[in-house]
């Protein structure tokens, strides 16, 4: 997805479509093996939790105890929320031996993804480049893997990836109408909201398929009311199609409009009133706007459009049954190359990653957070502006501005040449949602090093801040201690390294960032992936090596001038004590993100006292580290490090920053950019 800027329309997958064949073989068999690895992590992930905390739907449903064993009703106990020709068919396998069924029923699941994936990859929207026909396949598979959902499913030993995969082969796969319709039909009778499909059928045309689809529905559902009569009058009459069933319908997995009324504190006839209002709503303008795309050619979106409003009016939507916002990311939208990242991007990280990483832990954005994906599904639904395939931006959008390149000094450097500089301002929302996302892996990183609780590495940090102390001593740079009890006995210096070390470290770099974005594009464009690679060393570095900082080493004196005194064994330090690694000291962050922003300041600021400033910055941060106890002088220098390493791989993927190398291909004069066809297709990598 990095190179949609530079593969050219409809090449979502890919670079230029020049690209030497033996390239694209060798990114398929690369894309391959890592959906491959996907697929046996999550196996085993599966099979090694204990038993009892894996396949617990599955083992709630079939197992010795399960409801499906007992003579009464299925909803008796309220564990089963499927329909009754779910329960019918699920019956016969209470007779498996748990443990075969437990494992045939886990690679079974995968291989319905895998599935899943090919079918969906062969059902993108035509035309499409060869590039991309060869590569949509893994990577759909990888994407599934990763996603939430199949990880639910697998991780519960749930039945959703079946009505999907239904669906896909009913719409893509089967000849005939009346075939497609019974797939439906059948996918329908385990998840009802799927009788929208026949709606869409009826809509373009296709009335045999409606008709098909409504026929097996009934005849399923009749079969399963004339087997248990009793479990089919409590399901469709007493709870109304399944609305009600299950323990918690208001909990954060719900993600219906249903269970989100519920969360905003909405019961009764109010709530039931506002509901059937709202997914009236959402069905009128979501149907007009799949057949729309249908009729379009984009079929596989049409289908995506539909189920995710089939799970916002949904009374209980699982996390698990919400592979629909995924498939809705074949949708094309924006009409410039560079507006393409931000709908692709925003659903792979909806459907992969947890909520909490993508907005912060504050009460303001929990009516979001805890509603990330039903907001997704309603988005594709009902507002997002996907592209015809009659608008000329859908396979020509409009270019990105390049820097003109400029001969590297060695003949390897830069190393990906199809990675050239931009001079145009990125898409501010995806920066914003990149940056959490980014912040939000380094706070779960940090935490990882030391097994996920700040006394899981104390001894290998404390093991190793003796190390540095020795070194430190060796070279005679062990001036922590003294410079710390200095600044203890002057208070107002005290007051102020303590103040500077907890306020500085966010503020300055994201005043510069924004600074940059809005009047230096392409500059920010350099500093802002330095700072990230920067970042991205830092974290190995935490992995690698948890180091206690002078304040957490028992007995050499510290003073931790902004917590007070601690208790080795249970440190405190205010709301974070749960929530960050403090064992996460070499390399210092706080150093390397300040002196990324001297270096950053120092090279673009035009005035003198300017630089000046920046370079005062890292000079403050520095003894601030230091007077805290909060880092050793050698963290500072790994910080430097990470930093140098960073602005060296952003000029070795890269080339020159875009100021230099402006200045030196056109002698400080800017280039005329033709915004012409021509032009355009002149300024494509191959």
């Amino acid at each position: 997805m990095a190179n949609v800027e530079h593969g050219g329309p409809g090449n979502p997958f890919g670079a230029g479509a020049g690209a030497p064949k033996t390239r694209i073989g060798a990114a398929r068999v690369a894309l391959w093996l890592i959906a491959a690895v996907l697929a046996v992590r999550q196996l085993v992930v599966v099979l090694r939790t204990p038993e009892g905390e894996r396949l617990t739907d599955l083992e709630t449903w079939i197992g010795p105890d399960g409801v499906l064993h007992v003579n009464g009703s299925f909803y008796d106990a309220d564990k089963f929320t499927g329909t009754p020709f779910a329960g019918l068919v699920l019956k016969p396998f209470s007779r498996a031996a748990e443990q075969a069924l437990g494992w045939g029923w886990t690679f079974g699941t995968l291989i319905l993804v895998v599935i899943l994936g090919m079918v969906a990859a062969r059902a993108l929207p035509q035309p499409v480049s060869r590039r991309t026909s060869l590569l949509a396949a893994p990577v759909a598979i990888c994407l599934l893997m990763l996603s939430l959902p199949v990880r639910n499913t697998l991780h519960l030993g749930q039945t959703s990836i079946i009505p999907v995969l239904l669906v896909l082969l009913g719409c893509f796969a089967v000849r005939g109408e009346r075939a497609s319709g019974v797939l439906i039909g059948i996918g329908a009778a385990l998840q009802p909201t799927l009788l929208l499909f026949a709606a869409l059928f009826w809509c373009t045309g296709r009335k045999r398929a409606t008709a098909s689809t409504g026929a097996t529905f009934l005849t399923v559902t009749a079969l399963a009311w004339a087997a248990m009569p009793h479990d089919s009058w409590v399901y469709w009459v007493h709870h109304l199609a399944g609305a009600g069933l299950g323990a918690s319908p208001d909990g954060v997995a719900n993600q219906s409009l249903h269970g989100a009324l519920l969360r905003f504190g909405l019961e009764g006839p109010l709530e039931i009133g506002l509901f059937t209002a709202l997914s009236a709503a959402v069905v009128w303008f979501g149907l007009r706007r799949a057949v729309r795309y249908a009729k379009d050619g984009q079929l596989l979106l049409a289908v995506a459009i539909t189920g995710c409003v089939a799970v916002a009016v949904s009374p209980t939507t699982w996390q698990h049954q919400l592979l629909w916002v995924l498939l809705a990311v074949v949708g094309r939208v924006g009409k410039k190359q560079s507006d393409r990242y931000m709908w692709p991007v925003a659903v792979v990280l909806v459907s992969t990653l947890p909520a909490k990483m993508m907005l912060p832990n504050m009460p303001v954005v929990e009516p979001i957070r805890d509603n990330t994906v039903l907001i997704a599904a309603l988005a594709a639904a009902t507002v997002v502006p996907f592209l015809s395939r009659t608008a000329p931006q859908y396979q020509e959008p409009i270019p990105t501005d390049y820097a003109k390149p400029v001969p590297a000094r060695w003949s390897r450097v830069p190393l990906l040449p199809f990675w050239r500089r931009v001079i145009t301002r990125p898409n501010l929302l995806l920066e914003l949602l990149l940056i959490r996302v980014g912040y939000s892996a380094y706070q779960q990183a940090r935490l990882a090093a030391t097994g996920g609780t700040n006394s899981g590495g104390r001894a290998t940090a404390e093991r190793h801040g003796d190390q540095i102390y020795s070194i430190e001593q060796f070279l005679h740079i062990d001036i922590e201690h003294w410079v710390n009890h200095a600044v203890v006995k002057a208070g107002w210096l005290e007051d102020f390294f303590n103040f500077y070390y907890t306020s500085f470290h966010f503020v300055v770099p994201l005043t510069v960032l924004g600074v940059l974005y809005a009047r230096r594009p392409a500059d920010y464009r350099w500093a802002r992936s330095a700072l990230g690679f920067a970042t991205v060393l830092a974290l190995v570095g935490f992995w690698l090596y948890p180091l206690a900082p002078p304040r957490l080493m028992p007995g050499l004196g510290f003073i931790d001038t902004v917590h007070g005194v601690q208790d080795f064994s249970r440190p405190d330090y205010g709301t974070l004590t749960a929530l960050t690694n403090q064992y996460a000291a070499m390399p210092s962050l706080h150093f390397g993100w300040s002196l990324w922003c001297g270096v950053v300041i120092a090279i673009l600021a035009p005035k003198w006292w300017m630089k000046a400033l920046g370079l005062l910055h890292p000079l403050f941060t520095v003894s601030a580290i230091v007077a805290t106890g909060n880092h050793w002088v050698l963290d500072a220098v790994g910080g430097a490090a990470v930093v140098g390493a960073g602005f060296g791989l952003g000029h070795l993927l890269a080339g020159p920053r875009v100021g230099r190398t402006l200045k030196v291909a056109t002698g400080a004069q800017p280039p005329v950019i033709d915004m012409s066809k021509d032009s355009a297709k002149d300024r494509t990598p191959s």
